[in-house]
């Protein structure tokens, strides 16, 4: 497909019957519902249930932004030139960030207490943290990170947007070259923020323990679920009826490769983590493993490593497996399935915790979960669905468009 037929405008612009088309209207349909009925519970009798429910849904999805915003980053770095033709739900999944600080805003006023004993807890390992968990100092933390996650989000999301219709070549060129800069500088500031928004938010909910390496934990978690993600909208797109030539079998197997290569560092950095505290045995650090060997999370706990690394590993070895896109969909939807269920065993383990968490209640699922689920990607595909349908979805006038409409696996 040469760079002249992309241009087409059945090619690039998403059909307003297409089930694309209505994702706004969908998404918002779930979010009304699903957060309503979620922060109703809240404002009740249920409010600690339903606030440790919120955050899990918020955590599950926001990861998938993140991991958008860090594959952009990077992408763009290196000057990546095959993903260009799937590169516009990339940005559309960063530049649903800015919605996350509002979403935000129930766990950091409404469940603040709920969540986290630290804010009204103390002992002598608390009090030795105090400068850090102090809730002015984690309300600053938590801005920043929503700030700086929002404002590269929507700046890649909205200068690629511009580039569609710049005609002039050195126009296109400082473009590129401005993007390429504060990426550059970005992925420093989404190291740092990305793993310190772990620990405030998702490491704190047990504060008395720690592990270096929970922020890469969160982020591969993150990025593995945003290539099945992405890999998913494209498809999406494809069967909408735009970009069907376009994106081929050697871009899904791409798409593949980083699905299966994310598959084994996620299980690295999870055997890591766990074989460093079981040999250290250092009580701070082996009561987070403790807490989810009891009660009905020891299922759980043994089970992620077999579903969320042995299944689709040996799944996704096969190369045929990549190129096939009915196989591919599957290996994508059973990712994103194993990643709620990996972030669900972070966080409501600390449900009705005391003291940090020594006291564990028994596996629970309450209806709360699915709702707070249902209403969190509700409105991310919501606003993703009107950003997407505002847009060409393709950036036509990337200079590295020829190269990615060409590319081959050899």
């Amino acid at each position: 497909m040469s760079h002249s037929e992309i241009k087409k405008p059945e090619d690039i612009q998403i059909p307003p019957s297409s089930f694309l088309a209505k994702l706004p209207m969908l998404g918002g349909i779930l979010a009304v519902a699903g957060l309503g009925a979620t922060l109703a519970a809240a404002f009740g009798a249920h409010k600690a249930r339903a606030m440790f429910s919120y955050l899990w849904a918020f955590e599950t999805v926001l990861a998938i932004a993140l991991g958008g915003l860090g594959w952009l980053l990077i992408d763009h770095t290196v000057r990546a030139g095959w993903g260009v033709v799937v590169r516009r739900f990339v940005e559309t999944t960063a530049a649903t960030l800015p919605v996350f600080a509002l979403l935000w805003l129930p766990i950091g006023f409404l469940g603040f207490h709920e969540l986290y004993p630290w804010s009204h807890e103390t002992d002598p390992i608390l009090l030795k943290k105090t400068w850090f968990l102090s809730p002015g100092f984690w309300y600053a933390r938590s801005f920043l990170y929503l700030a700086v996650w929002g404002a590269l989000g929507w700046f890649l999301y909205s200068t690629s947007v511009k580039g569609d219709t710049l005609t002039d070549e050195a126009a296109r060129e400082r473009t590129v070259h401005l993007v390429r800069k504060v990426c550059a500088a970005g992925i420093f500031l989404y190291g740092v923020t990305l793993s310190f928004g772990a620990i405030d938010w998702l490491m704190s909910l047990q504060p008395h323990w720690y592990s270096t390496i929970f922020g890469v934990y969160y982020f591969t978690a993150g990025i593995l679920a945003f290539f099945a993600f992405v890999t998913l909208m494209s498809m999406a797109a494809q069967a909408s009826g735009v970009l069907k030539t376009a994106i081929t079998t050697e871009h899904f197997h791409d798409l593949g490769k980083f699905m299966f290569g994310y598959t084994i560092f996620w299980a690295y950095i999870a055997f890591s983590q766990f074989v460093l505290i079981w040999y250290a045995n250092i009580p701070e650090e082996t009561e987070f493993f403790m807490v989810r060997m009891e009660g009905g999370w020891q299922y759980i706990s043994l089970g992620l490593p077999i579903a969320h690394f042995f299944v689709p590993f040996l799944f996704m070895l096969s190369r045929q497996i990549k190129r096939n896109n009915s196989l591919l969909a599957a290996a994508a939807v059973w990712t994103l399935v194993m990643h709620c269920v990996d972030i669900y065993w972070l966080v409501m383990p600390n449900y009705g915790a005391h003291g940090g968490g020594e006291h564990a209640p028994h596996l629970a699922p309450s209806y709360l979960d699915f709702t707070a689920l249902l209403g969190m990607f509700g409105v991310f595909l919501a606003v993703y669905g009107v950003l997407l349908n505002r847009n060409k979805v393709v950036p036509i006038n990337d200079p590295r468009l020829a190269e990615s409409l060409a590319h081959e696996n050899y």
